[in-house]
């Protein structure tokens, strides 16, 4: 008996350990998987990746046209307010290359191509500004649209776009056959030209936000397309530039270093402030939505939110009390959903019984008085209806007259209505018989109808048309010659 259970509990320690064996099996299993599936470094060329981003840089020749060419291409878009446009323009910038060269020289640690950068990076801004300054400057339909708007106020997501843009564009990059779609996506998505377009719109029309804004965006993207760019070539160990001697090197280092930190220190503070900047924008949008829309009892008009001087302003229709405007204070001020704007206060414009009394007597004389022309427009409109019936008695008196004159006269009014059904064209149309002599000594009368065309149609489409009435004409009034005169 005691064999037995000794039996089974070896038996289970077995079961327990082979358990165990199968779970850490598959456990390395999946991790040898995703380590094969998220591993590029083995399809990384040093090499390749280093020369391509140098061969970026340089600003001279046909780059600096592509440049002119594509800020011109850029503006043009923004003026139309053409996505499409301003795509175009993104795809064939060059600017790609000095920002990729920055981020590379820190991670190598070469001042060089450091130095190369920044100065080819540098003309390239100031002679994409002057560009844009220029097209908006001279060009007479320049005016605010979305596009443009739409860089003029970075937020949190911009910081992202160009941040993960970076990481993919460089690993696309250090990839052994550069992926191309990767690169030019990367381009559309950062959008590194049109801030510059919109900065030199700024200058043009003498908008300082407008520039600011512009510019504040570009170097967003410039900074973290370089961070993303650093991390990339520091992550696949990409070899450090080699210097004559340790000292030379060290010292290269050290202000690489130097330089590297003053320029992620502000990127760090632009992450941190976007980031706050957008979280109160998305909680102001939540209070409003929460506490006043769903509010039935309160009509807001319009909001401004002032993030500088911790200020919300709120204008509303109807009369705010002072339990309402201390409720709205206290959520603002309490609730954890706000709390980000806990230090805001709220500027409550309403409007009080002695204006909304004033509002509602406007409201009735403004009806009254739409109910008077109301019966002015129909007394008119009978006017106009007893004159029509008054133009149509003349019009069948003239026209008896003239069967009674002449039997090959018919009702000239079915003629012309039957006229202008038949050819829209035609604007004004007349009959009259004229007396004419060729030899001076016999004379015809000679039925004529006069035509007047549309000015837009051309003769070779009014000669034909022409043909065709004569003969229909001729049908319709049973007469053997008729001319026709075209009326300029």
């Amino acid at each position: 008996m005691q064999e037995d259970i000794q039996k089974n509990i070896n038996s289970q320690e077995k079961s327990k350990q082979n358990v165990q064996k199968d779970a850490l099996g598959l456990f390395e299993s999946v991790k040898q998987f995703i380590g094969d599936l998220f591993d590029f470094r083995h399809d990384t060329d040093h090499e390749a990746t280093i020369e391509a981003i140098k061969a970026d840089i340089p600003f001279k020749g046909a780059t600096a046209w592509i440049l002119i060419f594509a800020v011109f291409v850029a503006s043009i878009g923004l003026n139309a307010d053409s996505t499409a446009v301003v795509i175009g323009a993104m795809l064939i910038s060059p600017l790609m290359g000095p920002i990729l060269g920055l981020g590379m020289s820190f991670a190598l640690n070469d001042i060089e191509t450091f130095k190369k950068s920044l100065i080819n990076l540098g003309t390239m801004i100031v002679l994409s500004l002057f560009a844009s300054f220029l097209f908006f400057y001279f060009f007479p339909l320049s005016q605010d649209n979305s596009e443009l708007l739409g860089r003029v106020s970075p937020d949190i997501r911009d910081v992202l776009i160009a941040f993960f843009g970076g990481l993919a564009l460089m690993v696309a990059r250090t990839k052994k056959g550069t992926i191309a779609s990767v690169i030019f996506g990367v381009a559309i998505a950062t959008a590194l030209m049109p801030p510059l377009c919109t900065a030199g719109y700024g200058l043009a029309k003498g908008n300082w936000p407008y520039f600011i804004g512009a510019m504040y965006l570009f170097t967003i993207n410039t900074i973290f397309i370089a961070l993303a760019t650093f991390l990339v070539l520091k992550l696949l160990g990409f070899p450090m530039h080699k210097y004559a001697n340790a000292a030379k090197r060290k010292r290269y280092s050290t202000i690489a270093t130097v330089i590297g930190v003053a320029v992620m220190i502000p990127a760090i503070f632009t992450f941190i402030n976007v980031f706050k900047e957008n979280k109160i924008k998305n909680q102001i949008k939540a209070f409003i939505k929460t506490e006043i829309k769903m509010n039935k009892s309160l009509t807001l008009i319009d909001h401004e939110p002032d993030i500088e001087s911790k200020t919300l302003q709120l204008n509303f229709f109807n009369e705010i009390t002072d339990a309402t405007y201390n409720d709205l204070s206290n959520e603002i001020a309490h609730n954890s959903n706000y709390n980000s704007l806990k230090d805001f206060k709220l500027e409550i414009k309403g409007s009080d019984t002695k204006s909304f009394e004033i509002i509602t007597t406007a409201y009735k004389e403004k009806r009254e008085e739409l109910q008077e022309s109301k019966n002015i427009i129909a007394g008119l409109q009978k006017q106009i209806k007893e004159l029509q019936e008054t133009i149509s008695s003349l019009n069948n008196r003239i026209e008896q007259d003239a069967l009674n004159k002449h039997q090959n006269v018919i009702a000239f009014s079915t003629i012309a209505k039957d006229a202008k059904i038949r050819y829209i064209d035609i604007e004004a149309i007349g009959f009259a018989s004229v007396l004419s002599s060729k030899d001076f000594i016999k004379i015809d009368t000679i039925p004529v109808v006069t035509i007047e065309w549309n000015v837009q149609l051309s003769d070779s489409i009014i000669a034909p048309k022409e043909r065709e009435l004569r003969t229909w004409l001729q049908n319709e009034m049973q007469l053997d010659t008729l001319f026709i005169k075209r009326e300029k």
